[in-house]
């Protein structure tokens, strides 16, 4: 019987035409004037199925700020968010957060409890259901901690898209209504499992996170992709 890992890369897998619109809206609507004309907006699901396999070690976050960990008991290996200004800074451990999961030591509520400390706290801005759709259900959770199965990343790259830069340029005061910030985050995933088994692969987020003046950041939604 083939067996399965999961990878927390994917993002909104089976959303409607109207949901993808409206995290669009949520996202880069409220803090950009121009928002509408960003026709390059595409919001698409990915999910990713690979055998699975083997263990070792706990996940490693690499980012430019790596965030201080939370009390085992209530987050399990999820990290708390990183105390920092910076929104590109921020969506680096962002994305290396969503990409590392260890099923060895941490439940699936204690998954989602982790990343939802994360979020912002303002709920006009707050998409939970993109964030919190990374994350597989209990059934599939438990069968991946059966096999021993966690994951770590690498970020290698983090830029504000072109399409935010451009519709910033063309209105700078936009994003004081919001301070939410585009960035696009790249990376590697490795997955291990038991047995021996694992594999990485490349991975692409882009993240809208919220930087008010003189407040730390925090995660407000997985955007849609946005040109480069």
């Amino acid at each position: 019987m083939r067996k399965r890992s999961f990878s927390l890369s994917g993002y909104g897998a089976g959303w409607s035409a109207n949901r993808r619109f409206a995290l669009i809206a949520i996202v880069l609507a409220c803090l950009l004037a121009a928002a509408a004309a960003m026709a390059y907006l595409t919001g698409r699901g990915e999910s990713h199925d690979s055998p699975a396999g083997t263990p070792a070690g706990s996940p490693r976050v690499s980012a430019s700020a790596e965030p201080s960990k939370g009390s085992a008991a209530d987050t399990g290996s999820v990290p708390r968010p990183p105390r920092i200004s910076d929104p590109v800074a921020f969506a680096k451990a962002a994305a290396a957060m969503l990409w590392s999961y260890d099923t060895r030591v941490t439940s699936h509520a204690q998954q989602l409890a982790g990343m939802e400390a994360w979020m912002t706290k303002e709920s006009e801005y707050s998409d939970w259901a993109s964030v919190s759709a990374q994350v597989p259900d209990p059934v599939l959770w438990s069968r991946m901690a059966d096999q021993k199965q966690y994951a770590t990343a690498a970020v290698t790259e983090a830029h504000y898209p072109a399409a935010f830069k451009q519709a910033l340029a063309e209105d700078p005061a936009a994003i004081t209504k919001a301070y939410i910030y585009a960035v696009t985050v790249t990376g590697k995933q490795a997955i291990t499992w038991a047995k021996g088994g694992g594999g990485a692969e490349d991975r692409s987020i882009t993240l809208a996170v919220q930087c008010r003046p003189s407040s730390d950041c925090s995660l407000v939604a997985i955007a849609p992709r946005v040109a480069p």
